[in-house]
């Protein structure tokens, strides 16, 4: 099966991706009203990713975060830690609104899991945070600048014996290991192997697989509620996701003081890294079945206007990513760039990527240019704020999203959505966002 699927042309992995996502397998529609709803969706989003038709309609996909568990009454702490909770929130929010496909409830991550790794990269509610909110970042040094050697020769050694002992306490006996190329004839050879019977890594070795016990709880009970929401008629955003290896080193490793001294103290170091970290972004977006939906979301986050300049996003962060990008297309696949802020002054270097392959979503720039700029070569996607979802009228929300349909979906490419998740946002705003692109959304 890989060996054919490797044999393939981009376009003949796309068209099989798509088909698949189409005609999901497995799946039992309740209904021929539901069956024709997803294929509707499905195709319409299509038809804007790929700029060869005008779709029926402008595509509606919020972007929620926690607000499915506010909606129907729960805390996020409770959605973290009962999938049926999760489960119920979600379905809810999707069934109630219907947008154009449904919301994911990867938003609720498995607290249980995160408490038994004592996972240090995020507060999350109820666990450094309140348990009405949602997560908060814990940026550090998990990368020293001597690492960078480490990094580069061996990737995955740094991950497993320095990167995850750092950022996951139940882990830090990795750090005792030896490499596992070390393991070349004699395996039985102190301490080659001898260390994993240390009761510290055996400790550590039982909290993975508890772990992964409850993940896999989780994500079963999830994925039966996907599916039955794709069985009435609500297809999935995306597949997964990958990153812009700039921001792999500057969020999670070197964390972001770092990584902007880096680009003054130790520029070839930096791009040596980042280099070895483009195949492992496409791996990423790339993994899991050859099925469903195309959709790899990325979201960008040191790429934006005000952190670096235009020579250091040419230098630094766009070579690396346009790289990842094209690796995804390579596999039938259609990233989705979340460019979180503003990339008012980046527009002109971001289209150079093949016609209709794409996604921009657009949180704060003007996106007026942006169509101006994109629009022959992309998809459009955005930028409701946040601001009026939560605070404003659904008047103000009508008002705002006609202006973005009629200046950003002229000629089809526009997907509307809001800038980021909407969190504690009112729902007769998000009901009005959904239903001004039902009504002034149709093309004619």
């Amino acid at each position: 099966m890989e060996e054919n699927w490797q044999k393939l042309s981009p376009e003949e992995k796309f068209e099989k991706r798509l088909a698949s996502w189409l005609s999901p397998e497995g799946v039992e529609f309740v209904s021929k009203e539901a069956e024709a709803a997803y294929k509707g969706r499905v195709t319409r989003i299509v038809d804007a990713i790929q700029l060869k038709k005008t779709p029926d309609r402008v595509p509606v996909i919020p972007h929620v975060g926690f607000y499915p568990a506010y909606y129907a009454g729960f805390t996020p702490q409770e959605v973290m830690y009962d999938p049926d909770k999760a489960v119920a929130a979600w379905t809810k929010c999707v069934l109630d609104f219907e947008p154009d496909v449904k919301f994911s409830v990867n938003s609720a991550l498995p607290g249980k899991v995160l408490e038994i790794l004592d996972y240090r990269l995020y507060n999350w509610p109820g666990h450094g945070v309140s348990p009405n909110h949602g997560y908060q970042y814990v940026e550090g040094q998990y990368m020293k600048a001597e690492d960078y050697d480490a990094l580069i020769q061996d990737p995955t050694d740094f991950w497993m014996r320095t990167y995850l002992p750092r950022i996951m306490g139940s882990l830090q006996p990795f750090a005792l290991l030896s490499p596992l190329t070390n393991v070349v004839e004699i395996p039985m050879t102190p301490p080659n192997i001898s260390r994993y019977g240390l009761p510290e890594m055996q400790a550590a070795l039982e909290k993975l697989a508890e772990a992964g016990r409850e993940a896999l709880k989780w994500q079963r009970r999830l994925a039966e509620a996907d599916k039955k929401l794709e069985e009435l008629g609500f297809p999935r955003a995306s597949r997964g996701m990958s990153k812009a290896p700039f921001d792999v080193i500057g969020d999670t490793l070197r964390g972001t003081r770092e990584v902007m001294l880096d680009m003054f103290r130790r520029p070839g170091k930096l791009l040596e890294a980042i280099e070895r970290v483009v195949p492992m972004m496409i791996r990423l977006g790339a993994s899991g079945p050859t099925t469903g939906s195309p959709i790899v979301m990325m979201p960008l986050h040191k790429g934006a206007d005000g952190f670096m300049s235009d020579e250091q996003f040419r230098t630094f962060y766009w070579p690396s990513l346009r790289q990842v990008i094209l690796g995804l297309i390579e596999e039938g696949l259609v990233p989705e760039l979340f460019a979180e802020g503003r990339y008012n002054t980046r527009l002109e270097v971001i289209r150079d990527l093949p016609k209709g392959k794409t996604i921009w979503h657009f949180d704060q720039t003007d996106i007026a240019r942006a169509k101006e700029i994109l629009g022959d070569v992309a998809c459009i996607k955005g930028n409701v704020p946040l601001t009026l979802m939560q605070a404003g009228t659904p008047e103000a929300v009508t008002s705002y999203c006609r202006q973005l349909i009629a200046t950003a979906g002229k000629g089809g490419g526009f997907i509307l959505a809001t800038g980021a998740g909407i969190e504690q946002g009112k729902a007769e705003n998000l009901r009005a966002m959904i239903q001004c692109a039902k009504e002034y959304g149709v093309y004619r």
